[in-house]
């Protein structure tokens, strides 16, 4: 799948917060004491449109003799809603909960646990938002009106899109289009229909869907998902290869996303602009693009509109000639892009552990009813001959056994999730995340302990030429019996790691200068010899080392790492297929 279009559904979350919209909207202009029509009238309030909410919130407080408290409860929620959308999740949040926890009234509890779930998931808290899914589709059955239907199904479609279980979300959304009674949820409907069939890796819409979708997003008006409907045709004629046609359906709507004022979906048309400018050859407005959407993403670090125009400001400084600012910027993308695959990895992960607990749950009752079963029979049994009393509690032993084998297996399971979290899905090290953890925890022990310890940065030499002449697969067997060659010469207090693309990191406590370079030669040699390996014949593969020591550089991670990478580049500098030790002098 192509991580780089993952994060455009972050703002498909939030706008679902809001764009929620009532059965029926009063068609005159609502008594200014009648509670009834004015909650009604905020309902259908777009939510860029703050002006005319707080104005209806108003009105509101003035009556607020005259509202029941099941309005109350009701303009409540509305309340936090509008605080949601801003993103203020601290207020809105507990707010929120306690509504969906505590009202008696089931719809008014269903919407605000939808909500709840959205706000988890904007904050990347996957693993509870999983958990409230389930409650919440249980519920749905009974739920009767249409539009509070399709606020659920939209909650459930998104999450399940994240998980990347693109066969469940579209059944979800097929069911929204089905019971859609306005445009503005056909339009939804159809945007995680196709938002599935993207992120399955589809290049085009089949006409069917694209002509549907079309027409309902266009009778939706300027509504946030029919934007960010636009916003995936565009995607997908990037992905076709027309950076042009992107570019039209991109500027024809981003007018109307500036105005609507909703920061995740404006920093993620610029940043798609700035990579269809890119794509056409037009670098001064991919820069501008690119750099107005790092300034909309000022507090969304790990955003994939950030790591997007970072990648574009590097491409674009590359082309352009400018070294330092390509290297400036592609260092940043690679912290951005690592942030934001971390938090992929936890949506992936925080739904198998839902996914297992809801199994464990699931047997831990059937095993409570067997049990209950067996009880009875047991009861029955005492009344017979003692032979047939101890045949049936060899029976109870058995399934006992079996419960507790099931509860075995489910928390294997779930060990062996964490631990993929943890290792680079290629070669099976430590992913770059738990590299640095397991390398701070390492240099604090040998600074506590006065032990010296050392960190070589290790890169494969002309790497981008073998995917380029032998393929990306062969490439990949090439980094595994690259990673394979160095850990023959580890030993098992080393702490190795895959830092991104051919780039590797490796920390050896207790190490000095004096004992380093005999063991790092050992690698040099043992990477060199992969060219005669049977599944990557006649390939020519050697890797240059950075050497740098604690006696020099101190115990901080972050100035070990930047002093072995000036080796690194003195080694790369001088020839490549050797080791460079740091010294001061390479910091001037």
């Amino acid at each position: 799948m192509d991580h780089a279009v993952r994060c455009k559904l972050v703002f498909a979350y939030c706008a679902l917060l809001l764009s929620f919209v009532a059965d029926a909207v009063a068609a005159t202009a609502p008594a200014i004491n009648d509670p009834a029509q004015l909650l009604r009238q905020a309902e259908s309030v777009e939510p860029s449109n703050h002006a005319e909410f707080n104005k209806l919130m108003r009105q509101l407080d003035a009556v607020a003799m005259g509202l029941s408290p099941q309005q109350r409860l009701h303009q409540r929620y509305l309340m936090a809603r509008e605080l949601a959308f801003a993103a203020n999740y601290a207020v809105a949040l507990p707010s929120l909960t306690a509504l969906a926890d505590q009202t008696e009234d089931p719809v008014l509890a269903f919407r605000a646990m939808a909500t709840v779930i959205d706000i988890m998931v904007a904050e990347s808290r996957y693993e509870e938002a999983f958990a409230r899914l389930n409650p919440l589709l249980e519920q749905l059955p009974k739920i009767k009106e249409p539009g509070v239907r399709i606020q659920g199904l939209g909650v459930a479609a998104q999450l399940y899109i994240e998980a990347g279980q693109y066969d469940v979300s579209t059944r979800h959304a097929d069911q929204m289009i089905k019971e859609s009674t306005n445009a503005q949820s056909a339009c939804r409907g159809w945007f995680y229909k196709s938002n599935a069939l993207f992120e399955k890796g589809s290049a085009q819409l089949p006409a069917d869907q694209l002509r549907d979708g079309t027409e309902a997003c266009g009778k939706a008006g300027d509504t946030l998902f029919a934007l960010s409907f636009q916003h995936l045709l565009a995607d997908f004629d990037l992905r076709q290869g027309h950076p042009e046609s992107a570019i039209r359906v991109l500027q024809a709507s981003y007018p109307k996303v500036q105005q609507a004022g909703f920061p995740p979906q404006l920093s993620q048309f610029e940043s798609t602009l700035a990579r269809a400018y890119w794509k056409s050859g037009d670098l001064a407005l991919a820069q501008k693009f690119a750099n107005a959407a790092l300034a909309t993403n000022a507090n969304r670090q790990y955003a994939e509109s950030t790591a997007n125009a970072y990648r574009v400001l590097y491409e674009v400084h590359k082309e352009t000639g400018d070294s330092n600012g390509a290297l400036a910027y592609l260092e940043k993308f690679t912290t951005v892009h690592d942030g934001y695959q971390s938090r992929l990895s936890a949506k992936v992960l925080a739904y198998q552990i839902a996914k297992q607990q809801v199994l464990a749950k699931k047997l831990q009752i059937e095993g409570l009813d067997k049990k209950n079963r067996i009880l009875t029979l047991q009861g029955e049994l005492d009344r017979k001959a003692a032979e047939t009393s101890r045949l049936y509690i060899v029976l109870l032993l058995l399934v006992l056994a079996s419960i507790a084998l099931w509860a075995y297996r489910v928390k294997r399971s779930q060990l062996r999730f964490m631990r993929l979290a943890r290792r680079d899905g290629l070669t099976g090290i430590f992913n770059r995340q738990h590299f640095v953890n397991e390398a701070e925890r390492q240099l604090r022990y040998c600074r506590k302990s006065a032990r010296d310890a050392c960190l070589v940065l290790i890169d494969l030499d002309h790497f981008k030429l073998v995917n380029d002449m032998h393929g990306h697969a062969v490439g990949d067997r090439v980094l595994k019996r690259a990673v394979d060659a160095c850990q023959a010469h580890l030993r098992s207090t080393d702490v190795f790691g895959r830092l991104g693309g051919e780039e590797f990191g490796l920390l050896l406590p207790e190490c000095t200068l004096d004992n380093v370079l005999p063991r790092i030669e050992q690698m040099r040699a043992a990477i060199a010899a992969v060219s005669g390996a049977r599944d990557a014949p006649g390939i020519p593969i050697s890797a240059s080392f950075g050497v740098a020591a604690t006696a020099s550089s101190g115990y901080e991670l972050r100035q070990l790492m930047n002093d072995a990478d000036c080796a690194l580049y003195q080694a790369k500098d001088e020839g490549r297929n050797r080791i460079s030790l740091f010294d001061a002098a390479m910091r001037n």
